[in-house]
C-alpha cells in the first residue's frame, strides 16, 4: 500500500487539510496499521495534487492563518478503486528486535531476556491502545464503514496477542537454553 491510497480514502469520505488527515484520520483510526508523519502527509498531498488525484483550494480564515483544503479529483476517485480492487502480495515484514535476537549469541542471555521483556510490556501497551478505540463488535456494526474498521481493529488485536504469546515463548526458550547450559558447566 502506499500512503498516497490511504490519503485518497480518507479524501473519498471528505475535503480535508493535512492537518486533519494527520490528527483526525492517521493518529486515531490508521495509526496502528499505517502511521505516517505530517512531512510525509504534506508531500503525498502535493504529489496527488500534481497527479491530478487531488486539487487544493486555499480557504481564507480572518481569525486563523489560512488553510488549504484538499478535494480528491475524478481522476483520483478512479485511481483508488483501481488500487482497492487488485489483489496485493504479502507486505515485507521488518522487525528491529527479530536482528536483535538473530544475533544475540553476542550478548549475555540476561541482557536479551530484558530485551525482549521491554518489547512484551510496548507490545502489550500498545494492545491496550487497540482495545481503547470505540468501535462496535463485528455483529453490532452499523454499516459497512463500521464493519472494515472494526475488521482492521480485529487483525490488530490478534496480531499484537500473537507477538506477545511469541515474546513470552521466547523468554522461556531463552530461560530454559541458560538453565541447561549452566547445569552443563555444573558437570
Amino acid at each position: 500500500m502506499s500512503l498516497s491510497h490511504a490519503i485518497l480514502g480518507f479524501l473519498r469520505q471528505q475535503p480535508q487539510t493535512g492537518y486533519t488527515l494527520k490528527n483526525e484520520h492517521f493518529d486515531k483510526s490508521v495509526a496502528y496499521f499505517w502511521p505516517a508523519d505530517q512531512t510525509q502527509i504534506y508531500k503525498t498531498l502535493d504529489k496527488l495534487v500534481e497527479q491530478g488525484f487531488a486539487t487544493s483550494e486555499i480557504e481564507f480564515q480572518s481569525d486563523r492563518p489560512n488553510r488549504k483544503v484538499y478535494t480528491i479529483t475524478k481522476q483520483g476517485k478512479v485511481e483508488l478503486e483501481r488500487w482497492l480492487s487488485e489483489a496485493i502480495e504479502p507486505p515485507m515484514y521488518r522487525d528491529p528486535l527479530l536482528v536483535q535476537l538473530f544475533f544475540s549469541d553476542f550478548i549475555d542471555r540476561e541482557t536479551m531476556i530484558a530485551v525482549l521483556m521491554s518489547a512484551k510490556a510496548k507490545h502489550e501497551e500498545c494492545l491496550a491502545a487497540l482495545k481503547a478505540i470505540d468501535i462496535p463488535a463485528v455483529s453490532k456494526c452499523s454499516d459497512y464503514e463500521q464493519l472494515a474498521g472494526r475488521l482492521t481493529l480485529e487483525l490488530g488485536f490478534k496480531s499484537k496477542q500473537a507477538y506477545i504469546d511469541w515474546l513470552d515463548e521466547a523468554i522461556e526458550a531463552i530461560k530454559a537454553m541458560e538453565k541447561k547450559s549452566k547445569r552443563a558447566a555444573k558437570r
